[in-house]
């Protein structure tokens, strides 16, 4: 299984550059495969600067399906290439020599380029070439007399591009301006405080571009001697920041100079309360304001004021700070696929300052509106689609700051079968904003229908707003409730099929009805005389209108009182003039409008204070107009009365948000009849009061207040969204949570923030198990997640009734969990005098992850006063050397797995008994597994099974001991009929007896006997040896190991004759093979030569319990594997089997135990044997007849 070829063949497309990704698209559908990879630029054009002559190089590289085509534009119109101008191999404009002639020669201008390749055409952003330039000085310095001790201020002006670096030289040579008195603006300002004597000189700018370099003529300062009183000067400010405009990212220097005694400290504030930038801006040398990198909320008023220290004299001096900024894309357009006939809509919206204009292109050519396409409100509606349609098309926002371009595809579906046009399209008015709609099915092909698409728009106007919506077509009528009331809508309906639509219906037009009006009119209020006031007022606008206004009530009272007086008018009327008020009093003015339906909501309390009665020389209320310039702008527009004759020194300007304190006065001069105020809240109404002054007086004032709009709007939404939190990280902090944490994105003023956390494990194919979580933090513990598990996390954040976009998203999986057992099968066994190995197996659980285990062990006595030794291992491992042990000591052991999440519990506790070393021949150290570890017991558990198979072996057993019984009677009476025979020893075997003898007679019976009872028992020993019957084997092992023997065969004792055996009896005794063994290997030893008396149960069960272990051996638990990967050899597990019989065996009980003990265990031994005499005793105490024996090297 495997995508179709053409799919594959697109699937290769996919290119990863440093800048962006290209992506691949792919579109499935009956009729085929379609597949493209998208157009876009890699690099595009900047702004460039150049000099005459010099070479340049405009960057232009674009990827997507090959080939790509790269065509240079030049304001518009396509370059024409030379020798000078050509396109380089990767798409970049080279001019060799840039011109500056005028006319056409000409290399300035703005430069685009065009990519296309078969699937459309792309432009790229305009780059503005230009030629470095250099003007004359607009202003020079000039000479200055300055008292000693006072302040002097140079200034030259001059116009270049780009701007040019201004310095200063003294007496032609350059000024220092390390020194704390003296500041040098990058304004062009010179700066000396405290001047001295020293300071007196010629002083000129030198301005220097890449293109140029110009000097200012010289101006003197002179030095005037400074007088020995030096009176009380109130502060005065003789150079203040001038109003400036400057565009993103550059550098802004607000001046201010003041003088005074004693020296004034200057200050900086916002007339908007704001606190200013403390990152961005700095002060620089003793009170000018330079603010760096600006941004748009650095725009504002800035007041200057200079305050005597210790006093309350102060002046100030404000400006304005306009910040320009190039548009920036609020909301992109997306990639459509359409059906043919079917509707494509693309959304576009773009901030900056002045606000874009938006234009739409198709392959890289500007649309123009017609029938079909129509552009309102920066979106692009296409009806009607047809297979032309399928291109690239863009979005391009540009202003005087620059230009920006986004980009989409719109993707035409073909379908030859379409369904007829819905008929008998009819609507019915509702209410003011609801209109149903009601059709008929296709005539033809109405059962391939799967949806309709209603559409509607008003039908007022020109090139307005088609709205959509997109229904079942299980119905066949639909209700549209969101129109404007007391307005003409139009609507059509189309129908849909898989791969294409109907043609339009026909088009019906239908009217909603009125409603009250939404907001009351902007109201102005001015004063002809001291006793009047005159009322004014805007038109609502439509849109808040919802119909037409019959009435208008306007109410009104002192604000003194609380009496209210009422007027209405008739609809028509736009001003009314109330009369005989009190001079010199505060009234308070309201208006309400009404339609038809009803009054509206009133407006909130103007307030308007009368002229004084005596003000017969003040001037007159300023003729007044306010109006947004955009969502956080406002202008104010003033006319003076020509007839006034009063004298006019300046105005003073306030504003107030509604609710809020009144900004201001903001003074202005006499010939400023234009004040713009910014940084105000959008979808806010303000207050405007301005009044003029003399010196005499206050004027006349004039109000008015005026609404803000609403900022871009996106989708529907009055503001932008905001943006998305940043910088997600997610880190696991245990296996049920993962730690979260997000940048706040920064915003103009301090506001309230929620965030929402999407949380899914990755793969997730139901869509209601995806978590949700609120918080108001920037962090957040996630919990309650699955163990080991990949989720993936995404958060947006919530201010102002807004949601941002999703973050990227980021992935991270849970910690395991700790282990919820301890480590099975522990085993603790003894393989050096002070060395024991301990191995277990990982904790049950396939899910269980162990990164590390911890051994602790300890002595008895270690052990209660609590001290524990500690072993670590990697969780790889599952076997440990204990070193160190002290012979004597019972140690105790217990083992538990760990990884990083925690540790598990540990497993029961083991022993291991360490036995001196001078018991270490008789018996060996007892080794407890983890499940005998509970109760410290040798002895098994017996369930009811046991115990039966127990009761009849030992029936079996009484059996067998009274059939030996009656042969041994018979036997017996046999011997004393016959004489005893001596037996003899050779020198070589006396020389090795442990035991002396008392006299050689009772030595002779006593090896007489010993060899009788052996030969009558034992049919499977042979001598000193026993046979290795397992397997039937015919190894013969002795004392020291196994040994060769001559041709033997098997014979049963119980039917030899009795004299023959005894004729044999000292050659199979005394068979001499003695075996040096190698360190740490483990032999077999038969230390007591004569087996217990006749009657012992253990000297019958011999012949039997061979022959039953030879298989139980296979099958028991010590003979199986121990799961560590395979590290025990033979050796150990053979070792390990023997010592846990033996360990289980009553100590009176003596019998033979064969084992599985290979060649390959005895072979290192058997190969540095060599013949020793076989020593014996007669000691007849009841001993373990095999015992292990480690080999221990000194």
């Amino acid at each position: 299984m495997g995508l179709p070829r053409a799919v594959q063949d697109c699937s290769q497309v996919l290119l990863v550059t440093s800048m962006s990704v290209l992506t691949v698209k792919i579109f499935f559908s009956p009729l085929g495969v379609w597949c493209f990879s998208e157009l876009f630029f890699v690099k595009e054009p900047q702004d460039a600067i150049v000099s005459r002559k010099d070479p340049v190089v405009l960057d232009c590289q674009a990827r997507g399906e090959a080939p790509i085509t790269i065509t240079w534009l030049k304001n518009g119109g396509k370059v024409s290439e030379n020798e000078r101008i050509y396109t380089l191999s990767n798409g970049s404009l080279y001019i060799s020599e840039v011109e500056g002639k005028k006319g056409e020669l000409s290399d300035e201008g703005f430069y685009q380029c065009l990519a296309l390749n078969k699937h459309g055409a792309i432009l790229s952003q305009k780059s503005h070439l230009t030629l470095a330039t250099i003007s004359a000085f607009e202003v020079q310095p000039l000479s200055v007399e300055v008292q000693e001790g006072g302040v002097a201020r140079f200034v030259c002006k001059i116009t270049a591009n780009p701007p040019a670096v201004v310095t200063w030289e003294v007496n032609r040579t350059t000024l220092p301006v390390a020194m704390d008195r003296i500041t040098a603006l990058p304004t062009g300002v010179l700066q000396i405080y405290g001047v001295e004597q020293k300071d007196a000189g010629n002083y000129r700018c030198v301005a220097t571009t890449i293109a140029n370099r110009r000097k200012s003529t010289e101006a003197t300062l002179s030095v005037i001697p400074a007088s020995d009183l030096k009176p009380f000067h109130k502060p005065a400010i003789i150079a203040g920041p001038q109003n400036i405009t400057a565009s993103l990212h550059q550098t802004v220097i607000l001046e201010c100079v003041a003088t005074g005694n004693p020296k004034p400290i200057i200050s900086w504030s916002r007339l908007d309360h704001k606190s200013i930038d403390v990152f961005n801006t700095r002060v620089l040398g003793n009170g000018n304001l330079m603010i760096s990198d600006v941004k748009v909320q650095h725009a504002g008023v800035y007041v200057c004021r200079a305050t005597i220290p210790g006093t309350r004299n102060f002046t100030v001096a404000m400006a304005t700070v306009t910040v320009l900024a190039p548009p920036s894309f609020v909301e992109w357009p997306e990639s459509l696929t359409r059906p043919r006939a079917g509707t494509a809509r693309f959304a576009c919206q773009a901030e900056g300052i002045p606000a874009p204009k938006i234009s739409w292109l198709k392959n890289g050519r500007r649309i123009h509106s017609n029938g079909r396409i129509k552009m309102y409100n920066s979106k692009l509606v296409i009806n009607q689609i047809i297979p032309e349609d399928d291109a690239i098309y863009q979005c391009m926002a540009e202003n005087s700051q620059g230009s920006v371009l986004s980009r989409a595809r719109l993707t035409v579906v073909m379908s030859e079968d379409r369904p007829s046009a819905p008929y008998n399209v009819h609507a019915e008015t509702m209410s003011s904003s609801a209109i149903l709609l009601a059709w008929e099915r296709p005539l033809y092909n109405s059962d391939k229908v799967i949806a309709y698409s209603v559409h509607y728009m008003k039908a007022e106007g020109l090139n307005n707003e088609e709205y959509q919506v997109v229904i079942g077509n299980d119905t066949t009528h639909y209700i549209i409730d969101d129109l404007d009331p007391a307005s003409n809508y139009t609507f059509y309906i189309v129908a849909y099929m898989p791969l294409g639509a109907s043609q339009m219906s026909d088009h019906v037009t239908q009217h909603t009805l009125e409603d009250v009006p939404l907001r009351a009119p902007e109201i102005s209020l001015t004063s002809r005389s001291p006793t009047d006031i005159l009322i004014s007022w805007l038109p609502i606008p439509a849109k808040y209108r919802r119909g037409q206004v019959v009435l208008y009530r306007l109410s009104f009272r002192l604000s003194t009182e609380s009496k209210i007086q009422v007027l209405e008018l008739p609809g028509s009327t736009d001003e009314y003039l109330l009369e005989g008020l009190r001079p010199d009093s505060v009234y308070l003015v309201r208006i309400t409008a009404a339609t038809r339906i009803g009054w509206g909501e009133a407006s909130l309390w103007t307030s308007h204070r009368t002229p004084k009665a005596t003000s017969v020389k003040a001037p007159k209320s300023p003729e007044l107009r306010v109006e947004p310039m955009n969502c956080t702008t406002i202008t104010v527009q003033w006319q003076q009365d020509s007839e006034d004759t009063a004298a006019i020194q300046g105005y003073k300007l306030y504003y107030k948000e509604e609710g809020q304190q009144e900004n201001g006065p903001i003074l202005l001069d006499a010939s400023d009849l234009q004040y713009t105020v910014s940084g105000l809240d959008p979808r806010r109404k303000y207050h405007v009061r301005l009044l003029a002054y003399n010196n005499m007086e206050e004027g006349y004032q004039a109000d008015q207040t005026v609404s803000t709009p609403g900022c871009v709007s996106v989708r529907d939404r009055m503001v932008p969204p905001p943006p998305p939190p940043h910088h997600l990280y997610a880190k696991a902090n245990t296996s049920s949570s993962i730690y979260l944490h997000w940048g706040k994105p920064a915003f103009t003023s301090a506001q309230v923030i929620n965030y929402t956390i999407r949380c899914n494990p990755v793969g997730l194919q139901n869509a209601s198990l995806v978590l949700y979580l609120q918080t108001s933090e920037t962090h957040m513990l996630v919990q309650g997640l699955e163990p080991k598990t990949m989720y993936e996390f995404a958060v947006r954040l919530h201010v102002d009734q807004l949601s941002s976009p999703w973050s990227p998203v980021v992935y991270h999986t849970t910690l395991p969990e700790a282990p919820s057992g301890p480590p099975v099968g522990v085993k603790v066994t003894l393989i050096e005098d002070d060395t024991a190995l301990v191995s277990w197996k990982p904790p049950d659980g396939p899910e269980t992850v162990v990164t590390q285990y911890t051994i602790l062990y300890a002595s008895r006595k270690s052990w209660i006063a609590g001290e524990w030794q500690v072993l670590h291992r990697e969780g790889a491992m599952t076997m440990a050397l204990l070193e160190n042990l002290v012979a004597g000591n019972v140690y105790l052991v217990k083992i538990a797995a760990s990884n990083e999440v925690g540790e598990g519990p540990f497993s029961n506790v083991v022993e291991l008994a360490v036995l001196p070393k001078e018991t270490e021949s008789n018996q060996r150290p007892k080794r407890l597994d983890s499940r005998d570890s509970t109760t410290y017991s040798d002895y098994y558990h017996l369930d009811q099974k046991s115990m039966t198979g127990i009761v009849v072996g030992v029936c079996i057993a009484l059996t067998c001991i009274l059939i030996c019984v009656l042969i041994l009677i018979y036997r017996s009476k046999a011997r004393k009929t016959s004489a005893p025979k001596p037996v003899q020893q050779s020198t070589d075997q006396l020389s090795h007896t442990s035991i002396s003898l008392a006299s050689a007679n009772e030595a002779e019976k006593s090896i007489e006997g010993i060899a009788e009872n052996a030969e009558s028992l034992l049919p499977m020993i042979v001598g000193n040896s026993f046979i290795d019957a397992k397997g039937g084997s015919d190894l013969i092992i002795n004392s020291y190991g196994p040994v060769t023997k001559a041709n033997c065969k098997k014979r049963w004792l119980f039917f030899q004759d009795t004299k023959k055996v005894k004729a044999e009896e000292p050659q199979r005794r005394f068979v001499q093979a003695v075996c040096l063994y190698q360190p740490s290997t483990t032999v077999l030893i038969s230390e007591d030569d004569s087996p217990s008396s006749p009657g012992q149960q253990s000297n019958f069960q011999v012949p039997f319990s061979i022959a039953a272990d030879t298989e139980h051996s296979a099958n028991s638990e010590g003979s199986h594997e121990t799961g560590d990967s395979g590290r025990f050899s033979h050796e150990s597990n053979d070792e390990i089997h023997l010592s846990s019989v033996a360990s289980a065996t009553p100590p009176a009980t003596n019998h033979f135990v064969s084992n599985d003990l290979g060649t390959n265990m005895m072979s290192p031994a058997i190969s540095n044997c060599k013949e020793s005499p076989l020593p014996f005793t007669t000691d007849q105490t009841a001993t373990s007849p095999l015992q292990i024996h480690s080999a221990v090297q000194n």
